[in-house]
């Protein structure tokens, strides 16, 4: 305590269930400073990937799939995922092969800038599939 006081440093308890405790002379406030600059250099340089999602029906006409699909295809460009999820209601629910048709053809048509990272499962009533983008 006495060379903290001397060299106007703090002294720190690096680790405090070691035996004899480990103590460090050092500008404390200078420490957290450099700190918080390492870990917002770190969040900086991580990659964020969002999950977009498209909502279906067994009975969704091809136009109106068109359009989600062509939505789809721009958030796959723009390097994001998408979950294609299908919602069953009723009596849609006997039909399960009608929704994966329509699942493997979105595939297809996303096929050339996306892949499959999660087969087509059946959760509860819903039904999805995730695509994401090809790795360049």
């Amino acid at each position: 305590m006495d060379l903290a006081a001397e060299a106007d440093l703090d002294l720190v308890e690096v680790s405090p269930g070691a035996k004899p405790p480990v103590c460090r002379v050092m500008d404390f406030g200078k420490f957290l400073y450099q700190r918080s600059k390492k870990d917002k250099e770190a969040r900086k340089a991580q990659t964020r990937i969002d999950l977009k999602e498209i909502r279906l029906r067994p009975k969704t006409n091809e136009h109106h799939r068109g359009f989600k699909v062509k939505n789809a295809k721009r958030w796959l460009e723009e390097g994001k995922k998408v979950k294609v999820t299908i919602r069953f209601r009723g009596r849609e629910m006997d039909y399960p092969e009608i929704a994966l048709e329509d699942l493997r053809e979105i595939a297809e048509e996303l096929s050339d800038i996306g892949t499959i990272e999660q087969m087509p499962k059946m959760e509860g009533r819903v039904m999805m599939l995730v695509m994401g983008p090809l790795v360049k």
